[in-house]
């Protein structure tokens, strides 16, 4: 058996029986708990200010599925309770379309600590659907019916002490207002779901072990979650990647090689790639590859991409020879300390580049990398961070080739330059950030660490 019950179809039908305002205040108190500013008014319920709450009278859901239509309007921002009370226990889904939060890093449709997503489908002032599904130990948020959180919790969620309450049980439906400007529904309704329909694919055996993932840790302590450098490559398709990074919980930046050679030459392509995948759950980026991209690709087109980034790894060397660092028959050594300087001008010259961050940062060539650190003394390290600093881009710490070092980013850091973490994966199996978080740990980075991406739709 499956049985409905609809919230704001009950609304629509008093409002279209009665105008008196009157009606409409008993109507809520008949169903709802209210704080703060709450009202009522042709079929639109509005929440307004930091103090709006509603939390359903009577109500006690396990498995269910709960769809809403809703808006925010500027500053207007807040949670979807599911499985809580008056104490504030259960899940909460985030409603966030602020492009200029400070905390961008839980945008709406986020499972919040859990799942926190670094990408809006949506605008303020934009009406949009919000699906939230409860079946057995799967958590399923869709925003305007396409999937944005697939979490199943195991039978040993990890959880800190604030977020204790944060796992399934059973309880009422809740929404809270925690911005100051508005939130408006429309149509709210769930529907419960028979036991007997439960998906048994989506079971506790099908979840992360929690209590050996360092990725929930990342949200249970409210740090953005996002690999900015992930590339489709391998065989890895953007309906894949997707998949995978709700599956680990990383938020995915993917990003084409645009330049001379590479898939992206030209603004057309530009343009037809971003085409293919303003609709994906990825921050978009462009990496920048060769020192002609600047007149290959149009300011205009650029600018089309949440960021660009690029790296110091392709350059002509003291001899007017075109070198990728990374292959060894072009890195042709004569007097190493002297090639090492010209790295280290290379890396000062493209830090003067329109991008917002630097990746594959502070690379040798396979010929030197077993001397790293003898390499990248204090003075050669100082200047690149000087250089950094000043340019204002943000320091990749990159998983690939597992850099920079520890006394690099501590320099950074001290600079007050912003940070991003890239797997820079050239296989179908995007890495975990280990390197990224590792150094984290050991530099002591925070949320205000990292770089905050200007994400558009």
């Amino acid at each position: 058996m499956k049985n409905m019950f609809i919230l704001p179809a009950i609304f629509c039908i008093v409002l279209l029986c009665s105008c008196n305002s009157s009606a409409n205040k008993d109507l809520l108190n008949s169903k709802w708990t209210m704080t703060g500013h709450v009202t009522l008014q042709d079929g639109i319920l509005s929440l307004a200010g930091e103090q709006a709450q509603v939390l359903l009278k009577n109500g006690d859901y396990k498995d269910f599925d709960l769809s809403m239509e809703l808006r925010t309007n500027p500053g207007g921002k807040g949670f979807v309770g599911f499985h809580t009370d008056s104490k504030g226990k259960g899940y909460r889904v985030a409603i966030n379309n602020d492009r200029e939060d400070a905390v961008w890093w839980r945008m709406t449709g986020s499972l919040v600590s859990v799942r926190n997503l670094t990408k809006s489908f949506v605008k303020e002032n934009e009406w949009f659907t919000m699906n939230i599904r409860v079946e057995g130990q799967a958590v399923t948020v869709k925003i305007n019916g396409k999937p944005v959180v697939e979490y199943i919790e195991p039978s040993k969620p990890f959880r800190t002490g604030v977020n204790a309450g944060a796992v399934l049980s059973h309880g009422s439906f809740s929404i809270t207002g925690t911005g100051a400007g508005t939130l408006q529904f429309r149509s709210i309704k769930v529907e419960t779901l028979d036991g007997k329909n439960i998906n048994p694919s989506v079971q506790p055996e099908m979840a992360n072990d929690e209590q050996s993932d360092e990725i929930i840790r990342l949200h249970q302590e409210d740090f953005p979650v996002l690999d900015y450098h992930v590339h489709l490559k391998g065989g890895l398709t953007k309906e894949a990647a997707a998949v995978q990074s709700r599956k680990t919980g990383i938020n995915y930046a993917v990003a084409p090689n645009c330049g001379i050679g590479f898939p992206v030459t030209n603004d057309e392509d530009i343009y037809k790639y971003l085409d293919s995948m303003r609709t994906q759950p990825f921050i978009l980026a462009m990496q920048a590859e060769g020192r002609e991209w600047i007149t290959t690709f149009s300011q205009k087109a650029r600018s089309e991409f949440d960021y660009v980034f690029t790296d110091a790894l392709t350059f002509k060397d003291h001899k007017e020879r075109r070198v990728h660092l990374w292959v060894n028959k072009e890195v042709i050594i004569d007097d190493e300390q002297a090639y090492m300087d010209m790295i280290v001008d290379r890396i000062c010259s493209v830090l003067q580049e329109p991008v917002d961050v630097y990746v594959n940062p502070f690379f040798l060539p396979e010929a030197m990398s077993d001397r790293y650190d003898d390499f990248w003394t204090e003075k050669r390290m100082n200047k690149v961070v000087e250089a950094l600093a000043t340019s204002g881009k943000a320091l990749e710490i990159n998983e690939l080739y597992r850099i920079p070092n520890k006394a690099i980013i501590m320099k950074a850091k001290a600079a007050g330059v912003k940070f991003t973490f890239g797997s820079n994966n050239v296989t179908p199996e995007v890495g975990k950030l280990k390197y990224g978080i590792r150094m984290k740990k050991e530099c002591g980075l925070t949320s205000k660490n990292m770089y905050k991406p200007k994400v558009k739709i």
